[in-house]
């Protein structure tokens, strides 16, 4: 036992650790490594360490001790550092059920994405936390990302609270939206890839912000600023941060808390190991909870901080801190010709590049309508980045759009794109040239809301139908298209998740059939006449509906049925 008594020597005042794996093993329970991990918070290579030195009886992947070591004794969870609401968890046994199906079916991580599973207890014991730390009725949570479903848990432990969900996995907005219909929850859902921006209607929206970022300084940095500027109370708003590190990498947490301090953000409290995964056991499979208050400093340092953010934020995959610096090599190997004249260059284009043509970066093109309105546009997307593709396509009114990507794309966006251009693909390099104007009624309500891609999608929508219909007044217009689709009230096109925009050709001619019928037979006050027809979304589209086809070696082509402009 010499080796274990070297390794608790040298852990000195956080022996702790491996005397709580030690204690754990002692019980006689038969465990796997990934269990011991999680249940004691300790890093995969400490446990591994301890491991060397004692006999363990093994059945498969798990084992368990032959002979305790003497002296470990006295070491549990109950005295582990104190959980504020571990003694609230066992009257929600119900809960943690639901949350375990729910997370069980949802859609598996991806780890260019840093994703890694929070336990059920997890996202119940977070909602737990807020309930009893903040008030909740009538308040607004932002969640920053939400593979973890912490969305879901939070309403449903109190139905009371209104909750946005950012996200830039079309998946995971789909699997939240589906269950939050079915569940009648008040959670609404947004696409959003936070290197480009928070979305319009979640900014200034929240009282509470809660995010669980890539754990590199740039990802915490990023999501937490985000969660910043998604706060309405500058003065009583509040972030939960989920960070964790290795006991063994404290210079990795300097980092990362150096980034956090650069906010000018006030640390209220620390709750040490309150977040539990499956996975991430270099970690110990655990996470500090921060809980984090702006201060009048933190606004301008926000700002600071997103305007020179890197699109590097993550630790795997094309969009890793490791591999910065790549992202203009596509767009030089197929930069458009100088005979081709575009009006603007969108992203990062190498800085020869046609010298004279306007810039603009990816962030500003979606945030706002392009001042110049050009004919021809192009545009370099870095990789990690072609979920922005549909949307970057709808932010601009120009004729020809000409999109490098850093390879050929898995697919060409589907509908309601296709109602606006003819898409083709060659390579790397997405062409989509503008349509001819639609010819039927539902055409130009739909080629109205998709030229006005920034403006809130229920007053496009609602002036496209007075345009078809000028017997239409301004509140039967309105009606029809709450009717037709309950979920566009605040929101833009930019923001909807892909089975949302899947949705929207259908819901536009289910509110044309509607008002027909309302200006036939108008009601008296509203003009709105119900069971129309009109379509309500269910948010379930499987997956990124507005995908479809995959390409060849070769080219790859969609298009509507409109005829492209002569």
């Amino acid at each position: 036992m010499e080796g274990i008594e070297d390794l608790i020597a040298r852990a000195g005042v956080d022996g702790r650790r491996p005397r709580a794996v030690l204690a754990a093993l002692s019980g006689g329970r038969w465990w796997t490594l990934a269990d011991l991990v999680r249940e004691t918070a300790t890093s995969r290579r400490t446990v591994e360490a301890l491991l060397r030195e004692v006999e363990l009886e093994r059945s498969g992947d798990r084992f368990r001790l032959t002979r305790p070591p003497a002296g470990i004794t006295g070491i549990t969870r109950e005295n582990a550092p104190a959980d504020p609401v571990a003694h609230l968890l066992p009257r929600h046994a119900g809960l943690v059920a639901t949350m375990e199906e729910l997370i069980a079916r949802a859609p598996r991580g991806r780890q260019a994405l840093d994703h890694v599973a929070a336990t059920a207890d997890t996202v119940v014991r977070r909602a737990l936390l807020m309930d009893a730390r903040f008030w909740l009725d009538g308040a607004r949570l932002l969640c920053v990302g939400d593979h973890d479903l912490t969305s879901l848990a939070t309403a449903l432990l109190h139905p009371g609270v209104e909750i946005t969900v950012v996200d830039v996995d079309e998946r995971i907005l789909d699997h939240i939206a589906g269950h939050a219909e079915r569940l009648g929850l008040a959670v609404r859902t947004r696409w959003a890839d936070l290197r480009l921006g928070l979305p319009a209607s979640a900014h200034a929206w929240a009282d509470l912000a809660i995010t669980d970022p890539p754990y590199t300084p740039e990802g915490i940095g990023l999501f937490t600023a985000r969660a910043v500027q998604g706060l309405r109370d500058r003065e009583q708003g509040r972030v939960l941060l989920a960070y964790g590190a290795s006991e063994r990498t404290p210079a990795l947490a300097l980092k990362v808390q150096h980034a956090l301090s650069q906010l000018n953000l006030v640390s209220e409290a620390i709750y040490p190991d309150f977040n539990r995964y499956f996975g991430a056991e270099a970690i110990g499979s655990a996470a500090d909870l921060y809980v984090l208050r702006p201060t009048t400093k933190t606004w301008p340092a926000v700002a600071a901080r997103v305007d020179g953010l890197s699109t590097a934020i993550y630790t795997h995959g094309p969009q890793s801190v490791e591999s910065a610096g790549a992202a203009g090599q596509a767009a030089r190997a197929a930069a458009p010709d100088p005979g081709e004249s575009p009006g603007v260059l969108v992203g990062e284009w190498p800085k020869d590049l046609l010298p004279r043509v306007q810039r603009t970066r990816l962030s500003t093109w979606l945030a706002k309508p392009h001042a110049g309105d050009p004919r021809r546009a192009a545009i370099a997307v870095p990789a990690g980045m072609e979920a922005a593709l549909p949307r970057l396509l709808l932010a601009t009114r120009a004729r020809e759009v000409r999109v490098t990507l850093a390879g050929p794309p898995a697919g060409l966006p589907g509908a309601p794109l296709t109602s606006l251009y003819e898409l083709t693909a060659e390579g790397p390099v997405v062409r989509a040239v503008r349509l001819a104007p639609p010819e039927t009624d539902e055409g130009r309500v739909l080629r109205h809301i998709l030229d006005n891609a920034h403006g809130k999608l229920a007053n496009t929508w609602r002036e496209g139908l007075i345009r078809v219909r000028d017997d239409l007044t301004k509140r039967q217009a309105r009606a029809l298209v709450e009717a037709a689709a309950p979920w566009a009230g605040e929101v833009t096109v930019l923001e909807l998740p892909a089975g949302r925009l899947a949705e929207l050709p259908a819901a536009v001619r289910a509110s044309v059939v509607a008002a027909d019928g309302s200006a036939a037979h108008p009601a008296p006050g509203t003009g709105h006449a119900a069971g129309s027809g009109a379509a309500s979304g269910t948010g379930s589209g499987g997956g990124p509906g507005a995908e479809a086809g995959s390409p060849d070696a070769g080219s790859v082509s969609a298009s509507g049925d409109a005829g492209r402009p002569g």
